[in-house]
């Protein structure tokens, strides 16, 4: 895959009012082109999807109050209100079981059971993970993103297109994509450019990828 470049292009604030396909055209349709890549990030496409809630909205259980003590402080199921959020989804017992299984794989050298078995645990972000308005909410992560993903590649007319989690750790994940992508390839692109940021904390700006070393490359556009 040829060398990427990251290009953000500004958009409003976007809300569970809008339609992120139709978010991405109404940006994106003069520079989207028929060998670019579309790349949405993952708080953006949720909250389009109103899959999102508030600290008060929820009653905090035993089970995760006793499971966050476990987490380390620096993700969102250290926080009482993101561990519960992910439970709503995922439930309690079922959340408890994979943490407890998680535990046992770990002493034998296998990381990440309980994030694979949960997928709401990685992909849920507590209070401040994203910017105003939605700074005091817990987003979830977003349904369906292979469908999103290619109804933006349809609409768009593009090479593909993908929804991706990136985060200021340079780790990332493409949670859905369109067919016959390399995720691999794409998500290590991602987790290496500066501005990956844009994805996940800026929603008021769509982003794109241009190559830097050959016009005749794959160009990605990331919208986030």
């Amino acid at each position: 895959m040829a060398e990427l470049e990251l290009v953000p292009v500004k958009t409003r604030i976007l809300t569970d009012k809008d339609d992120i396909v139709d978010v991405i055209e109404e940006y994106a349709k003069d520079i989207v082109g028929p060998d670019d890549l579309v790349c949405s990030a993952e708080s953006v496409v949720a909250i389009t999807q109103r899959r999102y809630t508030r600290p008060e909205e929820l009653t905090p259980s035993w089970q995760a109050r006793l499971m966050r003590r476990f987490v380390p402080g620096e993700g969102s199921m250290a926080s009482l209100y993101g561990m519960q959020a992910a439970m709503n989804l995922e439930g309690e017992w079922k959340m408890m079981f994979w943490f407890f299984i998680g535990f046992l794989a770990k002493l034998v050298g296998k990381n990440g059971v309980w994030y694979a078995k949960c997928r709401q645990a990685s992909l849920t972000d507590d209070v401040t993970g994203t910017m105003p308005p939605f700074d005091k909410c817990i987003v979830y992560g977003p349904a369906e993103p292979d469908k999103v993903a290619e109804k933006i590649k349809q609409r768009m007319g593009c090479y593909g297109a993908v929804v991706a989690d990136v985060n200021d750790l340079k780790r990332s994940a493409v949670l859905g994509h369109s067919k016959g992508l390399n995720t691999k390839e794409i998500a290590k692109s991602s987790s290496t450019t500066p501005s990956a940021m844009l994805l996940r904390r800026h929603l008021s700006s769509l982003s794109r990828i241009t190559p830097s070393s050959s016009r005749t490359g794959r160009r990605t556009k990331e919208t986030g």
